[in-house]
């Protein structure tokens, strides 16, 4: 029990860090590309979507190795174990899917509670982040609009205090 709530606490930490920085990258970098918003959010919703392809991943892989190496538990019949069925439980445990045709069993239980709830905060925390970054991009689409209409008066006075300002040199 005690190695399995160590990794919960691992996998808890290394998943927020590693969501952060991707969230963070995409904060970053995402400014400075001249795209259209469109093109921008669709970044967003990729770039998201892999970071919680990889937090699946790596549930999936530390499911597999307390199971099959440590004998820590067991997801369902213990003849159909593989990789490939600790990846598709976590994917559905990640999600809070929850089809309940693979169980887990032993230690490996207090595991899934612990991704179940970390992906749901997860899941939350890029649709969050999704919102507030189509708002920012919907605001500058807007301000761009704005400043280069030419029934704009501010585009008007603009354009001609540059113009002015090229003759006073």
């Amino acid at each position: 029990m005690i190695i399995v709530a160590t990794f919960c606490i691992a996998l808890l930490v290394f998943t927020t860090l590693a969501h952060y920085e991707v969230l963070r990258a995409l904060s970053i970098s995402l400014p400075a590309i001249a795209v259209p918003p469109r093109t921008k959010l669709i970044v967003v919703i990729i770039g998201a979507f892999f970071a919680h392809v990889a937090e699946i991943i790596l549930y999936a892989l530390t499911i597999y190795v307390l199971a099959r190496y440590m004998g820590l538990g067991t997801l369902g019949e213990a003849s159909r174990f593989s990789l490939s069925a600790s990846l598709y439980f976590s994917a559905e445990t990640y999600t809070s899917l929850g089809y309940g045709d693979v169980i887990p069993s032993g230690d490996l239980r207090m595991l899934a509670g612990a991704e179940a709830l970390n992906g749901l905060l997860l899941i939350g925390w890029s649709a969050s982040y999704t919102y507030i970054a189509m708002e920012r991009f919907w605001r500058d689409d807007d301000e761009n609009l704005h400043a280069r209409h030419p029934f704009n008066p501010t585009w008007r006075r603009s354009r001609r205090n540059r113009h002015t300002a090229m003759f006073r040199r």
